[in-house]
């Protein structure tokens, strides 16, 4: 008699894993481990669970023996003809180099840069706009606007010079504390000549020999230059530009030119700027 009972479908092949071009196949990744920290160093499984998990009894007294590999040979034997030349000399395989040199070469070591060529990192909050409170220096108190951050990592720094009397100045962020006031900056620009460079004193060249005492001799004092003051000028109207766009322009003045201070019972880690 027939079979009356239904054929089961026929099950569709699942097309093989095809390997890369380069013929190497996919490392499978790894999952986490089943024996895990339940924390103060408790595991999930004891070590005689974990022993029994890992059949570790089937390689006990299991000895793997040592393969020893061959010794290669440095040297051949090599015929000699002629009858006082002893027959035979005994040569290196790998011949020794004949020159060595006396001293070392000198490397080049990518990885030691000078101070100059360091990257500088500046904390979010320094942003071109942000009022900034000085915390040395003889402006320390002040609250200034910080213009952008220069090259070298230090803050160009500004007044504006007409409401506190701080004029453009360089300064690094550890004497400085950003507040979250900021003014808009997005349709200002800086001068591009106004950089590391532009604050760098000129040393005059001590003469060699010169008659009379040396403490006679007295020392100029710092006067600002014609382009510092036209500059100056510039960066007050930048600033105070921005201000004048804020509805609170009149308030805002007035916090640009009190002075920071501690009161009594005041701590700066608990004070929100």
């Amino acid at each position: 008699m027939a079979d009356t009972k239904p054929k089961a479908p026929p099950v569709a092949k699942t097309p093989a894993a095809k390997t890369p071009r380069g013929g190497k196949k996919e490392k499978k990744k790894r999952g986490p481990s089943r024996n895990y920290d339940l924390g103060n160093g408790v595991y999930r499984f004891s070590r005689t669970r974990m022993y029994h998990k890992k059949a570790l009894y089937k390689f006990i007294g299991k000895k793997t023996k040592k393969t020893v590999k061959p010794i290669k040979p440095r040297t051949i034997e090599k015929p000699i003809g002629g009858e006082k030349n002893g027959g035979k000399r005994i040569v290196l395989i790998k011949k020794r180099r004949n020159y060595y040199p006396t001293a070392d070469k000198i490397k080049k070591r990518p990885t030691k840069k000078c101070f100059s060529q360091h990257t500088r990192y500046t904390r979010p909050t320094m942003t071109p706009g942000t009022v900034l409170i000085l915390l040395a220096g003889r402006h320390k108190g002040k609250r200034v606007v910080l213009l952008k951050v220069l090259k070298s990592g230090l803050l160009l720094i500004n007044g504006p010079f007409k409401l506190n009397g701080c004029p453009l100045r360089r300064i690094s962020q550890n004497y400085v504390i950003a507040t979250s006031t900021k003014l808009d900056f997005s349709d200002l620009k800086v001068p591009d000549h106004l950089n590391d460079k532009y604050f760098k004193r000129n040393k005059p060249k001590r003469p060699k020999k010169e008659e009379g005492d040396i403490f006679n001799q007295k020392k100029e004092a710092y006067k600002p230059s014609e382009q510092r003051k036209a500059d100056q000028i510039v960066a007050d109207k930048l600033v105070n530009d921005a201000i004048r766009k804020r509805p609170d322009k009149k308030h805002f003045f007035r916090y640009l030119t009190a002075m920071f201070g501690l009161r009594s019972s005041q701590y700066p880690h608990r004070l929100k700027f």
